[in-house]
């Protein structure tokens, strides 16, 4: 189970504590995640995993993982299996495993009830005469022509409905409320619809399917669910919620609460959309690191406790805000900057030859600078080594305090190294031929100032490593507000290929790295190997976003 402190006040923690206090629901707590297999699992919907389970283990509860496999034409089995990878690679356990399909029979018995109570009807009209007539947010609804069917002709359509006797879209079956209710969920909404779609769990052995606002709330008071915890977005349909458990006859009932969702800057939550990258090939999968989906965000490097703190700094509200990307990254870098150990990696790499080292040596580096448990590796220095190329300039800026012809810089952890040529090719540097102060080994002589230091990697024990620079799939801090072409940062991914030592190549597959004076990285889950290393960048050692 995570580390990340649940104990933080919000208001659904408050008002949970009351009802414990007061013996409600025996006491008892029990909440669930419910997502649709119709995508993976994104950002935004890390903020209900960690409360929703966060509370369970708060409270002493407990916190089911429903799958709402009610649109068998989007849904599949490989979400499925990414949704619950998702959800325990984030730190979470659930109680029960349930699928809204394990309730078909009882949500089909409860719509017969509902019909035997006069409180539902089968409508005949098409789906573009149903929108017409349920009215706008001023004017009323208009009652459907089918809507006095008697008691038993609507049992006789319905479960001629679920014999198949029905093409797609041809018949609906409705709750009778009130078309002229204020609340247009309310405006006997649908319940039922036909479609003649194989169901991944249960075949054909259904051709009708429940509609969400009629499944949830049913799912809920069957699995006993105390606090049914959901966002913003289904506020207004708490009153139908609650209506539907008020008239049949179920002995639990559950109790829906609404709080401000996950909206992240530079970031998209909309599965469809996700699905038209994924599927138009601009991103290469649903786990491309640019992509915010937990998959993308795990094989970007970002550590699950880094996730669970960022959902509990933010905290839960009513409100709905924007929160910066900037604050996201922060409590990676923190996650980071304790757990990742620290190796030297050249992005762009400019050859550089120690004139007068002679004999390779060894140098011993630390493996984290303020944690001595994580040891130490040792490093050879030869005659040839590779820095980054924006380490040098043939006409510096001003105050650049690195390498200049004529001038020095300390190679981290090792000499204070001099330039003395500079080969270059149509003006471009290709190499340095620098000589060594011999007697700076991880020192400064008395009266010596070097005040640049640079990273390096040994060009004859250093490995070749694609190095991918993962930036911001978006252009827009709000994506969903442009067309989707016009949102896409083609800049999002720089591809460099460079070197790095020996000890970050033979890494596995998702260790992370503090890759020193560039960032932070993580050897890719699918494409990195020994011999052929592949790094990711996570994020940077600074803040971009002004957090």
């Amino acid at each position: 189970m995570s580390d990340t402190p649940v104990s933080g006040s919000n208001f659904i923690r408050t008002m949970i504590a009351q009802d414990i206090e007061n013996g409600k629901h025996g006491g008892r707590v029990g909440t669930r995640f419910p997502p649709e297999p119709n995508g993976y699992l994104h950002v935004g919907h890390t903020k209900s995993i960690c409360l929703n389970f966060g509370i369970a283990e708060q409270f002493g509860g407990t916190c089911n993982l429903r799958f709402d496999d009610t649109n068998p034409e989007k849904e599949s089995i490989e979400y499925i299996n990414a949704i619950k990878r998702d959800v325990e690679w984030l730190g979470f356990q659930w109680n029960e495993e349930h699928y809204a399909s394990d309730y078909f029979g009882q949500l089909y018995d409860y719509a017969l009830e509902l019909i035997d109570k006069g409180l539902a009807y089968v409508d005949s009209q098409s789906a573009d005469d149903i929108r017409v007539n349920r009215g706008t947010l001023t004017e009323p609804g208009k009652p459907s022509p089918n809507r006095e069917r008697s008691v038993e002709e609507n049992r006789s359509l319905f479960e001629a409905m679920k014999a198949g006797k029905f093409a797609d879209g041809e018949v609906v079956l409705r709750a009778k409320i009130d078309m002229g209710s204020p609340q247009m969920c309310m405006r006997d909404p649908v319940l039922y619809r036909v479609r003649h779609v194989h169901h991944h769990r249960t075949g054909d052995q259904w051709c009708i399917y429940p509609m969400y606002d009629f499944t949830h709330c049913i799912s809920d008071a069957i699995e006993g669910i105390t606090h049914s915890l959901c966002t913003l977005e289904f506020e207004d349909n708490r009153v139908l919620y609650d209506w539907i458990l008020a008239n049949i006859s179920i002995p639990h009932k559950s109790e829906q609460t609404e709080f401000a969702r996950l909206q992240l800057e530079y970031a998209m939550t909309s599965k469809r959309k996700l699905k038209t990258l994924v599927d138009e090939q601009i991103v290469a999968g649903w786990d491309d690191p640019r992509m915010p989906t937990v998959a993308g965000m795990r094989r970007k490097g970002y550590p699950p406790a880094a996730i669970r703190d960022f959902c509990e700094r933010i905290g839960v509200t009513k409100k709905n805000a924007w929160i910066s990307m900037g604050q996201l990254e922060f409590s990676v870098r923190e996650a980071l900057n304790d757990s990742a150990a620290r190796r030297m990696a050249v992005l762009k790499p400019l050859k550089v030859k120690l004139t007068n080292l002679g004999k390779a040596i060894e140098i011993e580096q630390s493996n984290h600078p303020k944690d001595p448990e994580m040891g130490k590796r040792t490093l050879q220095l030869s005659d040839e080594i590779y820095i980054e190329q924006d380490d040098f300039a043939l006409e510096p800026p001003p105050k650049f305090k690195r390498l200049i012809e004529g001038g020095e810089v300390r190679l981290r952890g090792a000499y204070v190294i001099r330039c003395d040529k500079v080969v270059t090719d149509n003006g471009v540097p290709v190499e340095l031929e620098c000589s060594v102060d011999l007697d700076t080994l991880g020192k400064n002589p008395e009266g010596r100032k070097v005040k640049g230091v640079i990273h390096w990697v040994d060009a004859k024990t250093g490995v070749a490593a694609e190095i991918r620079e993962y930036g911001l799939l978006f252009n827009e801090a709000n994506p969903a507000k442009v067309e989707l072409e016009q949102a896409i940062n083609p800049a999002s991914l720089v591809i460099y290929q460079g070197f790095v030592e020996p000890a970050a190549a033979m890494a596995t597959p998702e260790t992370q790295f503090q890759f020193e004076r560039t960032g932070y990285y993580v050897a890719d889950q699918h494409d990195h190997q020994p011999e052929k290393p592949v790094f990711n960048l996570t994020v940077g050692l600074r803040d971009s976003f002004g957090i």
